[in-house]
């Protein structure tokens, strides 16, 4: 089959899309839970739809993909508030030290593994839904966009990963939490309404607010140390 331009780019711009989504949700949760995990439960769940998407083709569009929505939802909102919780916990060991009597450090690690899949699911669902019409046009172009999309992906999420190692804890789980949350309401609207990707902005930055008031509620501001005195 002849190459078709136009149809591969349409795959690479859905694809670099929803994977960018997803990449960046991992690199969230890699960030917070220093687990390379993270990222593999993401590129599993992916793998758990695009291998069906590229075997089966159209009958993908047959999947209740709304239900995959609310149900990966209420997953994100239940980790997102759980997280707030955890970024309070930084954020007062950041600004106050660490408790007298210890503490117990707990990092919701299970939780940040199925929440990394359940993104990479519903991601690739979204992709998959316009996928599924464009491999019957041309099965080539369109695997071709598919594969630059996801490696594009790869390259810019591992090249950003050093960077997120040098933002602070209680930042980096603000941000998580926010993020989580985020994604929680946008997937909650589109099972009732279309609405288009741009308002995760909004929504992450109105969620960012929320949280980081929530979280440094009632904790005072580690005050700076005098400068000593020359002798």
């Amino acid at each position: 089959m002849q190459f078709n331009l136009a149809i591969m780019l349409a795959a690479l711009g859905i694809t670099l899309l929803e994977m960018s989504e997803a990449s960046a949700m991992g690199m969230a949760l890699y960030a917070d839970s220093k687990r390379i995990g993270a990222y593999g439960a993401v590129v599993l769940g992916v793998i758990t739809v695009f291998i069906p998407t590229v075997v089966a083709g159209n009958y993908m569009a047959l999947l209740p993909i709304t239900y995959v929505r609310i149900a990966s939802a209420t997953l994100l909102l239940y980790f997102g508030i759980r997280l707030i919780r955890s970024a309070r916990r930084s954020f007062r060991f950041q600004r106050l030290g660490p408790p007298t009597g210890g503490g117990k450090h707990e990092e919701p690690e299970r939780g940040i593994m199925a929440t990394g899949y359940s993104v990479g699911v519903v991601e690739a669902f979204e992709a998959a839904i316009v996928l599924i019409a464009l491999f019957p046009q041309n099965f080539d172009s369109t695997g071709i966009g598919v594969i630059v999309g996801c490696l594009t992906v790869v390259v810019a999420a591992y090249v950003l990963r050093s960077q997120i190692r040098k933002v602070k804890q209680a930042t980096v789980k603000t941000a998580v939490s926010s993020l989580l949350l985020s994604f929680a309401l946008f997937w909650y609207i589109e099972t009732v309404y279309a609405i288009n990707d741009v308002f995760l902005i909004p929504m992450f930055a109105a969620f960012y607010l929320l949280v980081y008031s929530i979280a440094t509620r009632g904790i005072p501001r580690k005050e700076k140390e005098p400068l000593a005195a020359d002798s």
